[in-house]
């Protein structure tokens, strides 16, 4: 799985952040979303579909990786 960030949608609201700071921060210019880990494994998967959901602008979208 991978993680995708739309930064023109993004609003700034931390939720992402909040949810999981591993995987997710802001940017110091402007707080759009920055993606620490684009692939994660393990109980961060998790953490990452409940960043997606709780994205107000739904600029978290997750896809799955081609193996």
């Amino acid at each position: 799985m991978r993680i995708v960030a739309d930064t023109g949608r993004c609003v700034g609201a931390g939720q992402c952040v909040l949810t999981e700071p591993a995987l997710f921060d802001q940017s110091e210019d402007d707080g759009t979303i920055v993606v620490l880990n684009e692939t994660p494994h393990g109980e961060l998967v998790e953490k990452a579909r409940e960043a997606v959901h709780v994205c107000p602008a739904q600029a978290l979208a997750l896809e799955a990786l081609e193996e």
